[in-house]
């Protein structure tokens, strides 16, 4: 549905994306994450013909961004980070006036504008005038533009950045229930954001893309090894000592009465063998569990650590009005 191939943007000797490729597939909703500065905004705005590219390719629908952009555009639906409405109009008006530059036929118009309300949950403001919305009913406006010709993909720039907790909440199940129907790429720096929507995670920073897969196999990739968690009565060094020359394990650290039983990777599964191995230590096992990592470690370390071995590539999202 969306593809990306070998894309980049370069402001002089600088560059904002630096060969990006990548996919998306029918029905997906996908989240394109990394920190501000990263190229996700320049790289959005090159998709949806804001901009052109300095070199690569991209289509979308079969159709190619730059040689074919008005098909493009009638098979995309853009929500830019800042909404763009129109305060001094209605939200019906608005929604209307956006339909037609959509090229939705006459005769639908007030049918595709009636059941992106419904869709987006605007019926309440329907006949108020945008510029008195609260900055949520503003965003629902913005996104109801960009679903009103019922596109086959949407193109989603920092969908929820400065709603309130019940606003993103409200967004966030809006965007989840768009999946099937429509194939969303959406951008954000914001981590539980792709959490909370996404299928497929894109992470990239200073304009390259560092790891592309679903959260479960990224959180597994990221993992040196599977880390066990057991509190005991009794930690004693004999104990320990123990632990730390069984068979697949590369390090036992204590805290207090809490362990951490770092493995080796692709070790088979050993815990009851762990367990067995306290018990006639006489440990004393009070809890036993497995320690996950989170999606804030698993960014950290792929913004940081990967890119280190990667050539030097300085963003210039901030340049020439290039987006975040």
């Amino acid at each position: 549905m969306i593809q990306v191939s070998h894309l980049t943007k370069l402001y002089g000797p600088r560059a904002a994306v630096r060969d990006l490729s990548f996919e998306v597939n029918q029905g997906e909703i996908v989240g394109f994450l990394g920190p501000n500065g990263a190229g996700k905004s320049t790289t959005m705005k090159i998709l949806t013909g804001f901009m052109p590219a300095s070199d690569g390719k991209a289509s979308i629908c079969g159709y190619d961004v730059f040689e074919q952009p008005l098909e493009v555009k009638r098979n995309v639906g853009f929500l830019p980070e800042t909404p763009p409405v129109y305060p001094e109009m209605s939200v019906y008006d608005y929604l209307e006036f956006s339909a037609r530059l959509h090229q939705v036929p006459k005769l639908q118009v007030s049918t595709a504008v009636n059941t992106v309300i419904d869709k987006v949950a605007l019926g309440e403001v329907r006949k108020r005038l945008i510029g008195n919305l609260s900055k949520g009913y503003r965003q629902r406006v913005g996104l109801a533009q960009s679903l009103v010709h019922n596109p086959k993909v949407l193109i989603l720039d920092e969908p929820t950045v400065g709603l309130d907790p019940k606003q993103i909440i409200e967004i966030r199940e809006l965007i989840k229930s768009l999946s099937g129907d429509h194939t969303v790429i959406l951008s954000s720096h914001i981590l539980p954001e792709v959490t909370a929507t996404c299928q497929r995670i894109i992470v990239i920073n200073k304009g390259q893309i560092v790891a592309e897969d679903t959260l479960e196999h990224l959180t597994a990739r990221m993992k040196k090894g599977l880390i066990y968690s057991m509190v005991v009565k009794n930690p004693s060094k004999e104990g320990l000592e123990s632990l730390r020359k069984m068979d697949g394990i590369s390090q036992v650290t204590a805290h207090g009465s809490k362990l951490a039983i770092e493995m080796k990777s692709g070790t088979p599964e050993i815990r009851d063998k762990i367990i067995e191995m306290a018990v006639q230590r006489s440990m004393g096992v009070l809890e036993f569990s497995v320690e996950k990592i989170s999606l804030e470690e698993i960014f950290l370390q792929l913004t940081t650590i990967e890119t280190s071995s990667q050539p030097a590539s300085h963003s210039a999202d901030h340049s020439q009005g290039a987006g975040v």
